[in-house]
This record gives C-alpha cells, sequence and structure tokens, in this order.
C-alpha cells in the first residue's frame, strides 16, 4: 500500500545571506552596489544634512555654505564621479533587484521580512525624491551655484508648499531609515558583524544613527518654514555676486 510522502518544511534561515563570490554573474554587480550605498553616497548624505543644517543659523550661513561648497575645485567633475552617477547605479540597479527579486520569507522570517520590505519602499522613495530635488534645485529656477545666497530663498519658496512640504517631511524619514538599515545590512552582508549577537547589537547603534539623522534633517526643513530669519540682506547678495563673477573665479586671468 502506497503511503502519502509530506515534503519537508523548508528550513528557516536567520539573518542576512553573505555576499559570496561565485554564484552567478551578478555577484560583482551587487557588491558595487552595496558599496556605493556606504561610500560615496552614504558619505555624501551625511555631508548634505550636514550642510542643511547649516540653515538653522540663519539665511547668510547656509548662503555662505552653499558658497563653499560651490567653490571647490572641480566642483562639477566631483558632482558627477561622487554624487550623479553613483546614485543612478545604485537606485537603478536597486530597482532592477527589486523587480528580479522572489520571496524572501526563508531568509528574512518574520520582522526581518517586513524590515527588507520597508527597505525596498524607502529606496524608491528616496531614488523618486532625489531626480525631482536635483531637477527643481539645481537645474531649475535661479542657479545656485552663481547665486548661493538666493539658496535659503528658493528652498524657502519651494516648502511654502503644503504638499511639497509633505514630500520633504516624508522623503527625509525615508531617506534617513533606509541609509541607517543600508549600514545595518552592509555590516552583516560583508561579514563586519558576524552573529546574531553582533547583528543585534549593531542594529541598536543603527536605530539610534537612524534617528538622529532624521532628527537633524527635519530641524533644518524647520528652518525654512518656522520662525526666524526670511531672507538675507542685498548687500550679502551682492558681495557673492561679485565673488562669483570676479576674473579669478571664471578662470580669467587679469
Amino acid at each position: 500500500m502506497a503511503t502519502a510522502q509530506t515534503s519537508a518544511a523548508p528550513t528557516v534561515r536567520r539573518g542576512v545571506q553573505p555576499l559570496r563570490a561565485g554564484e552567478g554573474s551578478s555577484f560583482l554587480l551587487r557588491k558595487l552596489h552595496s558599496l556605493l550605498g556606504i561610500i560615496p553616497i552614504g558619505a555624501f548624505l551625511l555631508e548634505h544634512l550636514l550642510s542643511n543644517f547649516e540653515a538653522t543659523k540663519g539665511p547668510i550661513a547656509y548662503g555662505e555654505q552653499v558658497r563653499f561648497l560651490n567653490s571647490l575645485p572641480m566642483v562639477r567633475v566631483l558632482e558627477w564621479v561622487f554624487i550623479f552617477l553613483p546614485i543612478l547605479y545604485h537606485g537603478g540597479y536597486g530597482v532592477w533587484i527589486w523587480l528580479r527579486g522572489k520571496s524572501n520569507i526563508v531568509y528574512y522570517p518574520w520582522a526581518g521580512n517586513w524590515l527588507y520590505t520597508a527597505q525596498r519602499y524607502t529606496g524608491l522613495i528616496a531614488f523618486a525624491y532625489i531626480a525631482q530635488h536635483v531637477v527643481r534645485q539645481r537645474f531649475m529656477g535661479v542657479s545656485l551655484p552663481e547665486h548661493p545666497m538666493e539658496a535659503f530663498a528658493k528652498v524657502q519658496q519651494e516648502l511654502a508648499n503644503p504638499w511639497m512640504l509633505a514630500v520633504y517631511v516624508i522623503a527625509m524619514i525615508a531617506i534617513c531609515w533606509h541609509f541607517a538599515y543600508g549600514v545595518w545590512l552592509f555590516a552583516a552582508k560583508w561579514g563586519i558583524t558576524p552573529g546574531v549577537t553582533a547583528r543585534k547589537r549593531f542594529g541598536y547603534v543603527c536605530v539610534a544613527f537612524g534617528l538622529g539623522l532624521a532628527v537633524m534633517g527635519l530641524m533644518s526643513i524647520w528652518a525654512f518654514v518656522g520662525p526666524g530669519p526670511k531672507s538675507v540682506p542685498a548687500k550679502a547678495i551682492q558681495v557673492s555676486s561679485a565673488f562669483f563673477s570676479s576674473p579669478s573665479q571664471l578662470g580669467i586671468e587679469g
């Protein structure tokens, strides 16, 4: 008499799968995707949050920070090599991984599965927000590289729209979450935090880190919409314009 055979239930593995060589041709692409999320994109995020935090000191301090960044040597090359291209690759390849992804319940059980899903959605929010932010702030309206003292007013005008303000707040929280959890994933996948105990302890560090970044970002947003100085004195704007139109800034030798 034939007996019914039941298939064994799949073993639930805890933790995060490491990046292993020899498991398909996408290994190097995934490794590059993971690394770019920390360097240079993560480093740029920290710099951007610190620069935006200057807004809490007033319009002039914020304008001076924008002017300093745009006065760096080869700043346009740095933008494309260390910001735009890495973000395009990290975001585009991240979407491709998501679209080709399979069920992750085996490797991300229970709460981990929700964290994995949240990482994908926050990444999509971050990618869409960054795209519109760069277009609106970098390539539309007044040119901030030539008129850095107009930066505060330009952001303030954009945040005067309550819908755009909501977009900024949601995106700020999503980006900080995505980066903080991305740091945790990076450490786990690259073998920096081996073992459940190490990953759990580092998880608390990443939670505090993400909350700190989010608070800093939200304080920067509040600086543009809350009470306080709302404009840069005309004299400061004139000095800034003269600085960027001087022969040395234009690369013209006397």
